[in-house]
């Protein structure tokens, strides 16, 4: 029955969560000062040079009301709003590339910002943490001084400064990859593949050194002050050997924390993808989400957002239910 009642409040909070999430990201668009309708609408007279009359315009003004989803007052459109986002996960047209539909579009981007941003988060992880973990291990050797060093030094930059200094080492200065990438559309063949891969070394170059020092850090933090606990100390003096130590009592309870970062990093990803998008050029998520804001993209902006958002949320949940298998704490309680 407790775990009956553990799944069921974090599965009600995990709902709370998105309902609240969706709510504001239905409220934010309409508090943009670009009304997509009435641009559209420009744009449609001054391709008819001023022809068309009062009535078309407000027809089609209506037309595109109801097409959009911002036919009558603020309730009704947030009713119609939950019901095609929930109900029927349709987020309907785009403004900007119409007749598209919004669904089609992000189908089409996800794979490419997942199959980047989600591999180089995980390396960043997994290379961090081995990382830190030796260095806070040996925390008293020189050699884990400089480890340290790397991830003081990698931590600060911005990560913008970070992309354009790793674009003009490796793809100016030593040309080593395209300044411009090129990336194929159509069917994905396996010259195609690796073109893809090509492209896409750079960008997460950026990305693994951008995540590379926190968790260096935040590792060695950890590995220190749990190389000094009791048990540590009673399995030297037992006689094991420094590698058992370091993975089988430090690393095993250094790693909670970094479960967490980890899951959250996982969730927040769509939020490191448009900085990284624009400036590589990459066909994600990221480059859509830049068009719709500057469009006033209403329904982009929905799909988009409502993407992240999930994410966020459901790694949230991942975690809290996950805690418990890794921490037998957790469970006696």
């Amino acid at each position: 029955m407790g775990v009956i009642a553990f799944v069921a409040k974090r599965f009600g909070l995990y709902l709370a969560v998105l309902f609240i999430g969706l709510t504001i990201t239905f409220m934010l668009p309409r508090l943009m000062p670009i009304n997509p309708v009435d641009g559209y609408i420009g744009q449609i007279q001054s391709r008819a040079n001023g022809t068309l009359t009062p009535e078309a315009i407000e027809e089609m003004r209506a037309n595109l009301e109801v097409l959009y989803g911002l036919k009558g007052d603020i309730f009704t459109q947030y009713l119609s709003y939950l019901k095609r986002v929930v109900i029927d996960f349709d987020f309907g047209p785009s403004f900007t590339y119409y007749p598209a539909e919004v669904s089609t579009m992000i189908t089409t981007a996800l794979p490419w910002t997942l199959g980047l941003l989600l591999t180089a988060t995980i390396i960043a992880w997994l290379l961090g943490n081995m990382v830190g973990l030796v260095a806070g291990y040996f925390h008293k050797k020189r050699a884990a001084s400089i480890l340290e060093f790397v991830g003081i030094l990698l931590y600060p930059i911005p990560y913008y400064i970070m992309a354009v200094t790793v674009l003009l080492l490796l793809a100016y200065i030593f040309p080593i990859f395209p300044l411009s990438p090129t990336f194929p559309v159509g069917e994905i063949t396996w010259p195609k593949v690796g073109m893809i891969i090509y492209n896409s070394l750079l960008p997460a170059i950026t990305l693994v050194l951008a995540g590379f020092g926190w968790n260096i850090l935040s590792m060695k933090a950890l590995a220190v002050a749990t190389t000094e606990e009791p048990y540590v100390v009673y399995a030297r003096l037992k006689g094991a050997s420094n590698w058992t130590r370091m993975t089988r009592y430090v690393f095993r309870n250094a790693l909670l924390p970094q479960v967490t970062a980890l899951a959250l990093s996982l969730g927040m990803i769509f939020n490191g993808a448009l900085l990284t998008e624009i400036i590589f050029s990459y066909p994600g998520i990221g480059l859509i989400m830049r068009t719709a804001a500057t469009g006033g993209d209403y329904n982009v902006l929905y799909g988009a957002i409502t993407l992240s958002i999930l994410a966020v949320a459901t790694a949230g949940l991942v975690i809290d239910l996950i805690y418990p298998l890794l921490d037998p704490r957790i469970r006696h309680k």
